[in-house]
């Protein structure tokens, strides 16, 4: 690496700073279109949907138990359970299907 490895460092420092406070310096009133309102409301949602739903996939050696796995635990939270027994019934389910 011939590079001086503080200049992408720096870089990357100023790319995330732009990306922080060019919103806030750009934007001085309230947003008051409601569509612009609604996207930034759901935004952080989907991003955490995004980064767990692979990881819910591949967090075992058989993605078919992952499926099955998040659809148990999809169909429990919707039926009303609570976070433990929807995690302790998606542990079981990966269990038995990767038992079988």
């Amino acid at each position: 690496m011939g590079r001086n490895p503080y200049i992408y460092i720096f870089i990357m420092f100023g790319v995330s700073y732009l990306i922080r406070v060019l919103p806030l310096t750009l934007i001085r009133r309230k947003i008051r279109n409601r569509t612009i309102r609604s996207f930034l409301y759901y935004v952080p949602y989907v991003t955490l949907s995004v980064m767990t739903f692979p990881a819910i996939l591949y967090a075992t050696d058989n993605p078919l138990a992952g499926l099955l796995s998040l659809i148990a635990g999809i169909l429990l939270a919707f039926l009303g359970a609570g976070l433990f027994p929807v995690a302790i019934a998606c542990s079981a389910v990966v269990f038995l299907v990767s038992f079988l």
